[in-house]
């Protein structure tokens, strides 16, 4: 037990060690944003679904407003209700599409994981080709506060992937100007 006590660390010393820079390769990949602007659009259409919905309940309660004190008690109390009824449709259409579970993940996973998954393939593929025991993704959360370009592998899993690094840097350049972001690495294992 003492043995592998001492031993352990210096076999962990001797692991390879890679990292991997999973957004910068998800914004390479021309799947990946035709992908990404489908799911832009679906999200945008349920907004404006969501948004006029909003408005109609909004008209309906100005209405009842200016118009309440006009009338009777049995009147008042079903347009009340009407507009709680609405209220809670609205709610609901929101958790339908946006609360955990909802159509936007669902949609993403849809849309998105088959990606995800061939980039992990690709990194794990990178990974056993090379001998890395343990790969880490610098564009998580997980932070990593030095990596050495020797054992940055982003590029190989590229090359696997089927993109030139030299488009991928413009393509990321292009990205970071308009403010664009790929999820990390820990939101594609969400999907």
């Amino acid at each position: 037990m003492l043995l592998t006590a001492l031993f352990l660390p210096c076999i962990a010393m001797a692991q390879k060690v890679a990292v991997v820079n999973t957004d910068y390769i998800l914004r390479s990949l021309p799947d990946y944003k035709q992908a990404q602007q489908r799911l832009d659009k679906h999200v945008a259409e349920w907004q404006r679904e969501i948004e006029g919905k909003l408005q109609e309940l909004e008209t309906l309660r100005q209405s009842f407003q200016q118009e309440s004190y006009l009338l009777p008690d049995n009147l008042k109390n079903r347009r009340a209700q009407e507009i709680k009824t609405r209220d809670q449709e609205v709610r609901d259409l929101q958790r339908k599409h946006f609360a955990a579970d909802g159509d936007l993940d669902k949609k993403r996973a849809e849309l998105l994981k088959p990606i995800q998954d061939r980039v992990y393939t690709a990194i794990e593929r990178t990974s056993r080709e090379k001998g890395y025991s343990l790969v880490l993704d610098k564009s998580g959360p997980a932070t990593v506060l030095f990596a050495s370009e020797k054992i940055d592998i982003t590029n190989d899993v590229l090359e696997i992937l089927g993109v030139k690094a030299s488009e991928a840097e413009a393509e990321a350049a292009e990205a970071a100007k308009n403010g664009k972001k790929a999820p990390t690495n820990s939101e594609m294992r969400k999907n």
